[in-house]
């Protein structure tokens, strides 16, 4: 979960539901709670560890900064020196996992058709909508901290791509360079009470309407392949914090289409080789889970 939140345009919540852990991390984070306050009050400290599931969020969440920390730089430099077998990469994973999950689906009606296409219709626009002017506001940091956290745990869409869409983007990272803690702080706020409101939601989706909520997280990660397209050609560029020009807004193109607009070589058969190994990557991981689940 921890590289995948790294690529702007890759999801956690994509990671979470191909190893099976999605739901019961919903559930950990729906039981943060006025129980749960009561005993943190109370210094019930066992008591309040074990209804939090402390032990597996503390273990999820330091296998995401190990990941953070130790591959941030690679991904940084494949994302600078090769883009489209990353991309390819990235892509193989998300198609073959929204398959994946489909299966757990034992009845089909029309009701999951129309969730895959609404999914993949929404997932699409949204990754498709250029960067909007937004308010100068505090108030409006919060409420982007809210809606960021939220793309972050539902697959396919990116928190911090729908950051760079509301126009906080920089503005968060500028606050984290200069230690201002009252942005962050209105930030962090929206975050947790995003987080802890959007996860009960899905959460109650999953248990009333399992089928069609599959459905549409699976359309949701269909739809963000528009996104994680390989061949893009740049529209226009946007200095990041440290002053260096990076791609801002880019168009999708086909391959045999790439060197004649962009005068670089497609790589075509790289990209297969990545797109293929990123299929393989998740087959060996739902493999994986599915025996430690059943242990």
């Amino acid at each position: 979960m921890g590289a995948a939140d790294l690529v702007p345009g890759v999801s956690g919540g994509s990671i979470a539901l191909i190893t099976g852990i999605y739901e019961k991390l919903l559930d950990s984070i729906k039981s943060i709670d006025g129980k749960a306050l009561s005993l943190l009050k109370n210094l019930e400290i066992k008591a309040f560890w074990k209804h939090i599931n402390g032990r597996f969020l503390l273990t999820l969440l330091a296998g995401i900064l190990t990941s953070i920390f130790t591959l941030s730089k690679i991904i940084s430099y494949l994302m600078e020196e090769h883009p489209i077998p990353l991309w390819s990469f990235f892509s193989g994973l998300i198609v073959i996992s929204a398959l994946i999950i489909l299966r757990d689906i034992k009845r089909w009606n029309w009701g999951v058709i129309l969730a895959i296409i609404l999914g993949t219709v929404s997932a699409y626009l949204i990754t498709g909508l250029p960067p909007i002017g937004s308010p100068d506001a505090l108030w409006f940091v919060f409420v982007a901290g809210a809606i960021a956290i939220c793309a972050m745990i539902l697959p396919g869409i990116s928190g911090s791509f729908l950051l760079l869409i509301l126009g906080q983007y920089e503005r968060v990272l500028q606050a984290v360079n200069q230690k201002d803690l009252i942005t962050l702080g209105l930030f962090a706020l929206g975050c947790i009470i995003g987080l802890l409101s959007f996860s009960r939601l899905i959460s109650w989706l999953l248990k009333n309407f399992h089928a069609v909520t599959i459905g549409l997280l699976s359309g949701f990660m269909l739809g963000s392949i528009n996104k994680l397209w390989p061949w893009k050609q740049v529209i226009s560029y946007r200095l990041n914090s440290k002053g260096l020009q990076q791609p801002f807004i880019t168009e999708n193109v086909l391959p045999h289409h790439y060197l004649e607009v962009t005068g670089q070589e497609s790589l075509i058969l790289y990209a297969a080789l990545a797109f293929s190994f990123g299929v393989f990557l998740v087959l060996g991981i739902e493999r994986t889970a599915y025996y430690i689940n059943r242990k």
